[in-house]
């Protein structure tokens, strides 16, 4: 009997194999049922990466106005006004939550 049964082992374990990895070919991280929940992680990372080179072009550009050749009295003054909280007598203050 337990002769029997060892000509059927390596079969039961290639059949095993076969099984376990054509499961993870499809239920896996990388796997076939995984490819539109992967999709949408990287449109919504695009986005974000999106989101973040337009506002690093935004620093840039107001850094480039804050350099010495280059001064900008108006942003100079509102982050001045801005950093020490300081107003104009002449100016309207509206304040809005952060």
């Amino acid at each position: 009997m337990l002769a029997r049964l060892r000509s059927y082992l390596p079969t039961t374990i290639l059949a095993f194999l076969i099984f376990y990895f054509g499961f993870q070919a499809l239920t896996g991280d990388r796997g076939l049922l995984s490819l539109t929940r992967r999709n949408a992680a990287l449109e919504e990372k695009s986005l974000e990466l999106a989101k973040l080179q337009a506002e690093r072009k935004d620093l840039e550009r107001r850094a480039l106005l804050l350099r010495d050749d280059s001064l900008s009295a108006d942003l100079l003054d509102e982050r001045s006004r801005s950093q020490l909280g300081l107003v104009d007598p002449r100016d309207y203050v509206i304040r809005t939550k952060p």
